[in-house]
């Protein structure tokens, strides 16, 4: 047998010599030092320091076929949304000794599915994957993967091994109900290019509204669908990102094409601040003649005049409590839940305030909590 060649710098067994431990607590120690004595652990500590002992990731990932790296795939680095559960993510990774994989799936699931195959080549200690929306091959390569898996921004009842959001159709059925009960009766639905949480936003919307026997497919408006002919996970496939520009359009095609709709709920809160500038510039007031709610809830709508109503999701703590789930089964803990159901909030403000109730009772702006 070939003798193994010495690098020359301090091993793991090194160090447990001279703090006079086995070298499993020295590892125990490394990797989650509160559960070792604090006696043993400033031991511990000063033998390290005394080498200049430098752990061997590279070994450790070896030993374990498990790396220290998280990896997160979302369909956008761009988006606003995206952005914050991404905040909640990396500051719960803070002081856990683990690392993040970034992985922007652009909204195709062939570009997920190749992600997913690729990172699970490296044995991450963690998925934490946008959606529940997964081709059969990502699930199953996900169901198999041997280490925790977080699905988020979305609820099922069938998770890989746990997820963490919120229903899309319950908002999008409590919101149009919102405005319902504010006293408008035909209400458009706007959006750009509709993925599977956008879809079930739309369904929750035409339930609320059958239920009360409004609904109208007429009212509905829609702009920046997928390129038909681009094939299957193509870059060309990429939709276009509502934007203000967009809602402006749709909302002036909608007062023109008819002129008796009475308010409108937007997919998301771009498309509302185009809606209210298309309505300003023809003097349409709001929210007396036309009401407008949006989706997401960025401050920017409560700046806006008048403040828009719209649905308030939780995306920094969807991201945070992701990366506490995960670092709770890496510390040996169970999966807990698989169905962690965050909630959401109706954000009522003036931009649906027909008959002036807020304005009454002095309230700028009043929440209903809703889990």
């Amino acid at each position: 047998m070939a003798k193994r060649i010495s690098t020359g710098r301090p091993t793991i067994a090194d160090v447990a010599a001279r703090a006079g431990v086995g070298a499993i607590t020295v590892s125990r120690f490394l990797r989650q030092p509160e559960k070792v004595s604090e006696a043993l652990g400033a031991s511990i500590a000063a033998a390290v320091r005394e080498l200049n002992y430098v752990p061997d990731l590279n070994a450790r990932a070896l030993a374990s076929r498990r790396t220290d790296i998280v990896v997160v795939l979302v369909p956008s680095l761009t988006q606003n949304i995206f952005s914050d559960v991404l905040r909640g993510i990396y500051d719960g990774v803070e002081d856990s000794g683990l690392r993040i994989e970034l992985n922007n799936t652009r909204y195709s699931s062939a570009i997920e599915e190749q992600q997913v195959h690729a990172a699970l080549r490296h044995g991450p200690a963690a998925i934490i994957i946008s959606g529940t929306e997964q081709t059969p091959a990502t699930r199953t390569m996900l169901a198999n993967a041997g280490c925790p898996v977080i699905q988020i921004m979305d609820l099922c009842d069938d998770p890989i091994q746990k997820v963490i959001g919120f229903s899309h159709f319950r908002a999008g059925l409590d919101m149009t109900q919102h405005l319902i009960d504010s006293g408008y009766r035909r209400v458009a639905f706007f959006s750009g290019w509709m993925n599977a949480r956008s879809k079930q936003r739309l369904l929750g919307y035409r339930t609320a509204l059958e239920n009360a026997n409004l609904f109208d497919p007429d009212l509905i408006g829609q702009m920046g669908n997928e390129n038909p002919h681009a094939s299957r996970g193509s870059i060309k496939d990429f939709h276009q990102f509502s934007t203000a520009v967009m809602g402006r359009e749709l909302m002036l095609d909608m007062l023109d094409r008819r002129p008796d709709v009475e308010a409108v709920f937007c997919n998301n809160d771009v498309l509302s601040i185009g809606a209210l500038f298309a309505l300003h510039s023809r003097n349409v007031p709001v929210p007396e003649r036309i009401g407008i709610a949006g989706f997401n809830d960025f401050d920017y709508m409560e700046a806006a005049y008048p403040a828009l109503s719209s649905v308030r999701i939780h995306r920094w703590k969807c991201g945070n409590e992701a990366m506490m789930a995960v670092r709770h089964q890496l510390d040996g803990g169970d999966v807990g839940p698989p169905v962690v159901d965050l909630g959401f909030e109706i954000m009522r403000r003036a931009s649906t305030d027909r008959h002036g109730t807020l304005q009454a009772a002095r309230q700028p702006e009043a929440a209903l909590s809703l889990s």
